[in-house]
C-alpha cells in the first residue's frame, strides 16, 4: 500500500493529504469514517471534535477533507480501514484445502471458496490438515499488522490429541513454553475441557506450532481446529463457508494488531 507525506498546508482542518489533496478537494473526513463503519456522520463529527482522529500524523479538526486512497487516517491511534475497495472475508477452512492463492498440484485452495473479484489472499496459513477460521483480504496493511510478530495476535485452537488425558506436567510445559528446534515457545493458555481434548491459545506464528508443541509433550495431534483470530470467532460458520467481516470486527482486528 502506497503512502506518502503531506505536501504543503491549507487552512485549519483542510490541510493537504499525502496525495496533495487541495483544501477544497477530497471527501469530508466524517463521511469517510461513517462509510468505514465508525457510526453516523454525527458520531464521526464527535470523534473528530474530541481529537480522536488523526490524518497523516496530525490531529484532525472538523472540516478536514481527505483522500482515503492515500491519506493515512487513524482513530484512537489505530489505523482506520478507509481505503476504497477493501474486502475482508472470514472462511471456515475444511481439511484438505490449501491456504494459498494457487496450488501447483491442483488441490483446492481457500481462494476458491470466496468470490473471484476482487482478488484476495490469505492472512497467514493453516496447514492442509488443519481446519477452522482463516482471514482472506486485499487489505495489505491489516495483513501486515496481524502477521507481524511484535503484535502478538491471539489464535485459539481446539486440539484432539492422541494418548488419552494429558498429564498435569505436560499441560504445565505447554503453558510455560516448550523447547522446539527453533527455540522455546512463548507461554500459552492451555486447558483440558475433557480428556484428550485441549484448548490452546497462542500469540506466535511459527510453522505448525501447535502440532509441534503437542508432539514435544508426547501427545500428537489427531485433529486441529482454529476457533478464533484476535476478537473474531464464529461457531455457526460451516466448513467451506465464508462471510464478510462486519465493520466492528475489522476495527477490532486493526486495534488488536495496532
Amino acid at each position: 500500500m502506497a503512502e506518502g507525506d503531506p505536501e504543503g498546508a491549507g487552512p485549519p482542518g483542510a490541510g493537504a493529504g499525502a496525495s496533495g489533496t487541495a483544501p477544497d478537494g477530497g471527501e469530508r473526513l466524517q463521511k469517510v469514517l461513517a462509510a468505514a463503519g465508525y457510526g453516523s456522520r454525527r458520531v464521526c463529527e464527535e470523534l473528530i471534535a474530541d481529537g480522536r482522529v488523526a490524518v497523516n500524523g496530525t490531529v484532525a479538526v472538523l472540516g478536514r477533507r481527505v483522500d482515503p486512497e492515500h491519506d493515512r487516517i487513524e482513530v484512537d491511534g489505530h489505523p482506520a480501514p478507509t481505503r476504497p475497495g477493501l474486502v475482508h472475508y472470514l472462511v471456515n477452512k475444511p481439511r484438505g484445502v490449501i491456504s494459498t492463492a494457487k496450488d501447483t498440484h491442483g488441490r483446492p485452495t481457500v481462494v476458491d471458496l470466496v468470490p473471484p473479484e476482487p482478488r484476495v489472499f490469505p492472512v497467514g496459513r493453516l496447514d492442509a490438515d488443519t481446519e477452522g477460521l482463516l482471514l482472506l483480504t486485499n487489505d495489505g496493511e491489516l495483513a501486515q499488522l496481524l502477521t507481524h510478530p511484535r503484535h502478538g495476535v491471539e489464535k485459539e485452537y481446539l486440539v484432539h490429541v492422541a494418548g488419552g488425558a494429558v498429564r498435569p506436567g505436560a499441560l504445565r510445559r505447554l503453558r510455560d513454553g516448550v523447547e522446539l528446534d527453533d527455540g522455546v515457545t512463548a507461554p500459552a493458555e492451555v486447558s483440558q475441557p475433557e480428556p484428550g481434548v485441549l484448548r490452546i491459545t497462542i500469540h506466535e506464528g511459527r510453522n505448525r506450532q501447535v502440532r509441534r508443541m503437542c508432539d514435544a509433550v508426547g501427545h500428537p495431534v489427531q485433529r486441529l481446529v482454529r476457533l478464533r483470530i484476535g476478537a473474531v470467532t464464529d461457531r455457526r460458520l460451516k466448513p467451506g463457508a465464508w462471510r464478510p467481516l462486519t465493520s466492528d470486527e475489522v476495527r477490532a482486528l486493526y486495534e488488536w494488531g495496532g
